[in-house]
């Protein structure tokens, strides 16, 4: 009902490398939000990625399923919530951070992400107020590829 909507009439699928992922961290939720945008339009520039949510940003970082909901294979994860960052044991959101941002992204294969992963942070670091840069580990849990934020930089 709003705009045209194209829809292809074929497609194609390959396999790849699903999950590489960071966290932009703000001082205040602009910086972050502007942070993450820098990093989506980045990564939009290397080849053989994407960043499949919505705008490319995820507005609720996600874990590997959920302590109250044991039917859920996915749910939000509190360690980086800063409004729950007193309230939650371990957290991971410094002091001083008020958003925090995921970044998640698909590609062709490893190398592709990992690329697409450092020119992203890259970009978000070069972001007034974007304080911090850190990366989901989901233990193995999310498939057989592990790419460490240090390792891509």
């Amino acid at each position: 009902m709003q705009g045209e909507y194209i829809g292809e009439e074929e497609f194609g699928i390959v396999k790849g490398v699903a999950g590489g992922n960071f966290f932009v961290m703000g001082e205040n939720q602009m910086a972050a939000l502007m942070g993450a945008k820098a990093a989506v339009d980045a990564i939009d520039k290397v080849p053989g990625t994407i960043t499949s949510f919505p705008g490319g940003i995820v507005g609720s970082g996600s874990k590997v399923g959920s302590l109250k909901y044991k039917f859920m294979v996915a749910s939000t994860n509190e360690k980086y919530c800063p409004t729950l960052r007193e309230k939650v044991p371990d957290s991971k959101v410094p002091a001083g951070i008020k958003a925090v941002y995921e970044i998640v992204i698909d590609g062709i294969d490893e190398k592709s992400v990992s690329a697409a992963m450092a020119a992203g942070v890259k970009s978000a670091v070069m972001v007034p107020g974007v304080k911090f840069i850190s990366a989901g580990n989901f233990g193995g849990t999310l498939g057989p590829f592990k790419i460490e934020l240090h390792k891509v930089l």
